[in-house]
């Protein structure tokens, strides 16, 4: 074979390479895993993003995402369960099924109509623990909270919210129209300790006023300095020091990051045998990490995986209202 024939060959290969390196596109199917049958307008998203499709008809849906393709793919659905899909490299359709939830309410459930001052006493408690208690909360509001539904333990001590629907919330502070899909909600009263997960997708608000524009800026980049986003951002690029962060051991020493990053080829991860603290400058409490696992995959969006860690102080208090898409980089 001639070479300039090769050459035109390997040019081509190496064209179509970079091309889907760039451009990938996630193809498939969603169904009813019961039923088996197609499920129409299902979310297909990365969760923390506004990158999602929905599916069609036929349960049929396409995503690029090239910008995110390390991260985790995420489904939703009214009235389903969310499924996580980690493993992406395939290639072919993906066949995803969803499980219709069931929420076994053996307790008290507490609605608008037999306990109205219950109900209210316990959207404040959710509103407070969902939302969080930050000056963003003044201009953050559910619209659809009567889609919640509250379960209250026999001794009045545990507080469990559920929502077949997703949650939606207006962020009029830092300009995003949220849908969060709830998976669980757990409040201790006498001790204060709660937990909640689920999936995120951000709209950002349309606005070309300029005032506006300037407003959510100045939110957003109050919000994001400090936070957790920041912080994984700056591990990922080794620029700890220069962006405010130190990180010490439970003896006190600062840490750098060859010490707590365990790095795979071009896959990074937070890894130390003990618990961390994290300070920001002076301006802040210090922040706590409890590693659930050895090592937690980070991404150099900022995205990590919240399921292997728990977070206590200042951070642990950054919720709803004060979460950025992974697209925001400050200006």
């Amino acid at each position: 074979m001639p070479l300039y024939i090769k050459r035109s060959i390997f040019l081509f290969l190496f064209i179509n390479l970079c091309l889907f390196a760039y451009n990938q596109v996630i193809k498939g199917t969603i169904l009813d895993n019961d039923t088996k049958n197609a499920i129409y307008s299902a979310a297909v998203y990365i969760s923390g993003t506004s990158v999602g499709a929905l599916s069609d008809k036929n349960g049929n849906f396409q995503l690029n995402i090239s910008k995110y393709n390390s991260l985790p793919l995420t489904v939703s659905a009214i009235g389903y369960y969310s499924v996580t899909i980690n493993d992406l490299t395939g290639g072919k359709p993906l066949l995803i099924y969803l499980n219709p939830k069931v929420f076994e309410l053996n307790e008290v459930v507490v609605n608008a109509k037999s306990n109205p001052r219950k109900r209210r006493e316990n959207l404040t408690i959710f509103r407070n623990e969902f939302l969080g208690r930050s000056g963003n909360v003044l201009n953050c509001e559910i619209i659809n909270e009567d889609d919640i539904i509250f379960e209250s333990s026999s001794d009045n001590n545990t507080l469990r919210a559920f929502a077949s629907r997703p949650i939606l919330i207006d962020n009029r502070a830092l300009g995003y129209k949220i849908t969060y899909y709830l998976d669980k909600f757990e409040y201790e009263k006498e001790s204060k300790i709660f937990s909640f997960r689920g999936n995120i997708f951000f709209e950002e608000d349309s606005t070309t006023d300029k005032a506006k524009l300037q407003f959510f800026e100045r939110k957003r980049r109050n919000a994001y300095l400090g936070s957790r986003m920041h912080f994984f951002r700056s591990l990922w690029i080794n620029d700890l020091n220069e962006n405010g962060f130190t990180v010490r051991n439970t003896a006190n020493e600062i840490l750098n990051y060859n010490r707590i990053v365990f790095k795979v080829n071009n896959t990074k991860y937070l890894s130390y045998y003990s618990d961390l603290s994290i300070s920001y400058y002076s301006k802040q409490p210090t922040s706590f990490i409890i590693l659930l696992k050895d090592k937690v995959f980070f991404d150099a969006s900022g995205y990590f995986d919240a399921s292997l860690i728990i977070w206590e102080g200042e951070m642990s208090r950054q919720r709803i209202a004060d979460l950025l898409p992974y697209e925001y980089y400050p200006k």
